[in-house]
């Protein structure tokens, strides 16, 4: 059994607009220190796998269908036993 941590963040070039919203908000809080937000998506996969290559090929195969708009969105696995 393996647990996936998989994060999904907007790629560079594709505005965001709820990092932008939340970051005029932390300067109205006086946190004038922070220069940008990113919101991207945090997801954990329990993936019952035989090993890690498996694991992985299952989680990407998951991103690609479903978790992540790979036109908008990068996304990161790691893996844990």
């Amino acid at each position: 059994m393996y647990k996936a941590k998989v994060y999904v963040t907007l790629r560079p070039s594709i505005l965001d607009p709820k990092g932008k919203a939340t970051h005029h908000a932390l300067q109205n809080l006086g946190l004038n220190d922070i220069k940008q937000v990113r919101i991207g998506k945090y997801i954990e996969v329990d993936v019952d796998a035989k090993d890690e290559t498996e694991a992985r090929s299952i989680v990407e195969t998951a991103c690609t269908k479903l978790l992540a708009n790979e036109v908008m969105e990068d996304f990161e696995i790691e893996l844990e036993q």
